[in-house]
């Protein structure tokens, strides 16, 4: 029997993500040893402070209901999150939302917002979730490159005025994913402008807020008129290494809280009692956790930048996220050497490509692992004779 699939589907096509793990399986079934840094998922586990609230308040039976909407503790922890780290003073009540992970918002709320026909404006490359919101919404993207010789910033200049004025959304990430560039306050400052000209909201996607080695990322709502054009989406998957809790807040103008507020309560019953506990805790934490999980990944992001341009893979240190955005030798394709890498070193990257046609050349290298197993890698990168090959 044949079954009918919709005309949005054809916007899910298999990925390059799929053909790399089947690459990967059959190597691992063949006995072959595979070290993954293809996957952006903390390996670390939560603080104990989130994991004791959590144990404490899964045994409390009144807590297994339905929580439709983020608890009012929820909402003030955000609020007090946002005082405290970026003087960014929000209403509990109407200027912050719950949400199931932030990719639950980055997808829903183009659906919100867009009719088939109007545009987003997405980075290019940029994480995968910014298109399956756009195909879901029936809405086209326009993608913004981010070169290496403009500091991967988007150039908004060069965006033609007839997109502009069928725009509906811009999409920015920063610390960015898979690029992990820096967005300045001009810059901010320069999409506000534009949003206000030509009428449209701006989404930031802040979910690397935490995951910087140098100079603290500004938040969006930090910048004079951010408020009033956007919302800025945060998670606490990478920044508490909560992942697996899908728990996360949008934050930001009112009546787009609102807008996204009323679809979510059509698709979904809230988040567990018991996680939003624990994420409240996260959220209000002045410890040095943060301070501590800074320090670890700077140390692999040392580690494994410095161990390949050592043995001749020229790569940047980034600013932040846990990514290295690193150029691939010439004459390799992002897939052709991502695939050279699996067989012969035994070492999993993302091809460039797969976050859009600005990627080609480089990969994503995650940061997801102890600092032993990333010199290994690039002892196994510099066994595999890849590099020597290119170089000579």
């Amino acid at each position: 029997m044949e079954f009918p699939i919709s005309k949005r589907m054809a916007s899910f096509q298999e990925s390059v993500f799929a053909e790399l793990s089947q690459i990967k399986n059959s190597k691992l079934s063949d006995g072959n040893p595979m070290i993954d840094l293809s996957i952006g998922s903390p390996d670390l586990p939560p603080p104990n402070f989130i994991t004791d609230e959590l144990a404490r308040s899964s045994k409390n039976p009144d807590l297994y209901g339905y929580s439709l909407t983020g608890t009012e503790e929820f909402h003030s922890a955000v609020c007090d999150y946002y005082k405290r780290n970026f003087n960014v003073r929000l209403n509990q009540d109407s200027e912050v939302l719950l949400l199931m992970g932030s990719q639950d918002g980055l997808v829903h709320l183009p659906m919100v917002l867009c009719d088939p026909g109007d545009y987003i404006l997405v980075p290019d490359p940029g994480y995968t979730a910014y298109a399956a919101g756009a195909g879901m919404a029936g809405a086209q993207i326009y993608s913004i490159p981010l070169k290496k010789e403009n500091r991967f910033l988007p150039d908004l200049q060069d965006i033609p005025e007839d997109i502009l004025r069928k725009t509906k959304l811009m999409i920015l990430n920063f610390p960015g994913n898979p690029v992990p560039a820096m967005a300045t306050e001009d810059f901010y400052l320069e999409a506000i402008s534009l949003a206000k000209k030509y009428n449209f909201v701006i989404l930031h996607d802040f979910a690397y807020s935490e995951l910087y080695y140098d100079q603290k990322p500004l938040s969006f709502l930090s910048v004079e008129g951010a408020m009033e054009v956007g919302l800025e989406m945060n998670s606490l998957s990478k920044s508490f290494n909560m992942a697996g809790c899908r728990v996360a807040y949008a934050a930001g103008n009112k009546h787009l809280i609102m807008m996204l507020s009323n679809f979510k309560s059509n698709l979904d019953y809230g988040v567990f009692l018991p996680v939003q506990a624990a994420a409240s805790r996260a959220l209000r934490d002045q410890s040095e956790f943060l301070t501590g999980l800074r320090k670890v990944y700077r140390k692999r992001r040392d580690v494994l930048a410095e161990g390949l341009n050592n043995i001749g893979w020229l790569v940047s240190k980034p600013e932040g996220s846990m990514f290295i955005w690193a150029e691939v030798p010439s004459p390799y394709s992002s897939k052709d050497f991502a695939i050279e890498l699996i067989n012969r070193a035994g070492v999993v990257v993302t091809p460039g490509n797969a976050f859009g046609q600005w990627g080609e050349g480089y990969v994503r290298i995650a940061l997801v692992q102890p600092e032993e197993v990333l010199k290994q890698a690039v002892a196994n990168i510099e066994k595999s004779g890849i590099i020597k090959k290119v170089l000579a």
